[in-house]
């Protein structure tokens, strides 16, 4: 099987409120055996517009990283994030 990740790019606008996202999306994150790659830390904008924070989250098959994304569970945490900061999500086959 394939596995899959989200690539996750995100502007904080209110890291304090952040922290609610953080701890809703927990559930859904350890339901669906995501494992985080990357998550914050130091970067590099090499091409086009960047984002202050970066997070890389594989999952073991595009299904779980979709089901992860689509789940009730992560569908609240995003009402929280939504609030807190703005940016995109990407699901992405490995290869």
């Amino acid at each position: 099987m394939t596995k899959a990740y989200w690539i996750a790019r995100v502007d904080v606008r209110d890291p304090e409120g952040y922290k609610g996202y953080v701890e809703a999306a927990k559930p859904a994150f350890e339901r669906y055996g995501a494992k985080f790659i990357a998550r914050g830390g130091a970067h590099e904008a090499a091409e086009g517009a960047g984002r202050a924070r970066n997070v890389i989250i594989e999952f073991a098959s595009m299904q779980d990283a979709h089901d992860c994304y689509h789940s009730a569970e992560y569908q609240h945490a995003k009402s929280i994030r939504q609030k807190f900061a703005e940016g995109e999500i990407v699901l992405v086959e490995g290869v």
